[in-house]
């Protein structure tokens, strides 16, 4: 009693401090997001929270829509040359800064440039390029040393990390310092004065942007607002989220806590939506420091997983989950069942032989945990147990997601602040495709956390990026897969039906897609 009580208590003080600000407002649509709100710079995490934070204030060149089709966005007219490698590029009419600066192709460049000292297929689209140069304040010029097979994929990738256009004096900044400014020109202002991490982060409504005049789809066509405000209001334990609904204190749940799923499923002033595809989980190593720096070390770690035991922990309901060993959703035209020695399955005498020619001296094996991030908190006392059973030294370390996702591009060893595992989730846009994946990387502290080194990888994703032919793309994604299993890079961890819970007859106009959006919302 005390615990409900108290509950009641902390999210009824949150909202009244909210109440002041509403009552001024037509609209108010209140999400409660997946997680915190920490890092407010698109490229420096992949965070989906961090995402979907730049999708209401920044936009794209080009989006993907429901069907998975690259559609212009920001872009109204483009065109190729005739040896693929030239594109030419013209800005729509009617885009602005939120500051009413217009954007000119200097911002546009300026932003890529940026995004692709991060990204990984930004990085390799980057090293293909002879020249970007603005020919007007409305057209610029791409131009290629050979044809490069993924220009509009790549500028219109839509999550980890999507190439958003920000000022060209924000652009500027270092891609290894985090911006300070978050103006951008998408169809929501961010409230920087009202920003409370751990508590809210608040959008208003752009008057002034500018959407397509096709329908929304996906991160693609009119980017249509319907409320006058957004308040994201943080609330980690997944029973005062579904509490905060079925009250009306809230109007929609991003992520549903799989524990609640039967109750908000039950509840018939709650409708749950799966306005994005499966998405997955995977195991991450730290590849650069000890222990894991020995890829045999790392293969026996990969040996430990079950995902049969780990999914049935976090998603508990059948219909939730699947498991899957291949590096590429079920069903995509990447899926493969050559995986290696990679079962999905624990191959726990397997783990132990390596580990002891390997020379493993007992490392304590430092693994984040989440502890108050529902999507994902109950993975890490499962993993630990199994990588425990597989003859490793676990120390299973509790913090917040935003302190995690802050942790993780720590280089140092574990003994100095630094860390050696984590598992996380990712979205169907992730890894459909191997050149979008941002773990799936060779290229050591240029990479993704976790920083392999692996010039075969590389090299494949090089072949990959050089061929159209698909039958030849199909075979060498099989070959990256099986490679990313013998240099260790990452293990999967299974898929997930993501849910989306909201007000039946209050909230309307879910936009399906790769991604979560939160234009075309309508509250009545």
């Amino acid at each position: 009693m005390f615990k409900k009580s108290l509950a009641a208590a902390l999210i009824g003080a949150a909202l009244v401090g909210l109440a002041p600000l509403a009552q001024a407002q037509d609209k108010v649509l209140r999400i409660v997001p997946q997680s915190d709100l920490k890092i407010l710079d698109p490229i420096w995490t992949t965070a989906f929270i961090t995402r979907n934070h730049g999708y209401a204030v920044y936009d794209t060149l080009f989006g993907v829509d429901a069907q998975g089709k690259v559609q212009p966005q920001m872009v109204g007219d483009y065109n190729r040359s005739a040896d693929g490698n030239t594109w030419t590029f013209t800005l729509r009419d009617g885009l602005a800064f939120h500051d009413g600066k217009p954007v000119t192709s200097a911002d546009v460049i300026q932003s890529i440039k940026r995004w692709g000292q991060r990204d990984g297929l930004g990085q390799k689209m980057m090293a293909a390029l002879a020249s970007m140069e603005a020919k007007n304040d409305k057209t610029f010029v791409m131009t290629f040393k050979e044809p490069f097979g993924l220009v509009l994929e790549a500028l219109s990738k839509p999550s980890s990390n999507p190439p958003f256009i920000m000022p060209k004096a924000v652009a500027e900044t270092p891609a290894d310092q985090q911006i300070t400014s978050t103006v951008g020109s998408g169809p929501y202002i961010f409230k920087a004065d009202e920003y409370r991490p751990g508590e809210k982060i608040v959008y208003v409504k752009n008057t002034k942007y500018v959407p397509r005049k096709e329908a929304a789809s996906g991160t693609a066509g009119g980017k249509v607002v319907n409320v006058d405000r957004m308040e994201w209001v943080v609330l980690n334990d997944a029973q005062t989220q579904a509490n905060a609904l079925a009250n009306g204190e809230v109007d929609m749940i991003e992520w549903v806590p799989s524990e609640q799923y039967l109750a908000l499923k039950d509840d018939p002033k709650i409708e749950l939506a799966s306005p994005v595809p499966t998405g997955s989980y995977a195991l991450h190593l730290n590849r650069l420091v000890p222990p894991f720096n020995n890829a045999k070390i790392a293969q026996a770690a990969l040996m430990a997983m079950n995902q049969e035991a780990l999914l049935r922990a976090q998603m508990v309901h059948k219909e939730l989950y699947n498991t899957n060993p291949s590096i590429y959703p079920t069903g995509t035209t990447f899926h493969s069942t050559k995986t290696s020695y990679f079962t999905g399955k624990p191959q726990f005498e397997k783990a132990k032989a390596l580990l002891k020619e390997a020379g493993y001296k007992n490392e304590p094996i430092v693994f984040l945990y989440p502890a108050n991030f529902p999507a994902i908190n109950k993975f890490p006392p499962v993993m630990a147990a199994l990588l425990k059973q597989a003859g490793f030294n676990v120390d299973l370390q509790s913090m917040d997601w935003p302190t995690l996702v802050t942790r993780r591009a720590v280089k140092k060893p574990a003994s100095e602040g630094g860390w050696n595992a984590f598992i996380t989730g990712w979205g169907l846009a992730d890894n459909i495709n191997p050149m979008f994946f941002a773990p799936m990387t060779g290229n050591g502290e240029k990479g993704w956390f976790g920083w392999t080194s692996d010039d075969e990888l590389e090299k494949l994703k090089g072949e990959f990026l050089k061929t159209s032919d698909e039958a030849q793309r199909k075979a060498l994604a099989t070959k990256i897969q099986e490679r990313v299993y013998d240099a260790a890079v990452f293990a999967p961890v299974g898929e997930y039906k993501p849910l989306t819970a909201y007000r039946k007859g209050v909230v309307s106009g879910l936009v399906s897609g790769p991604v979560g959006v939160l234009w075309g919302i309508k509250k009545n």
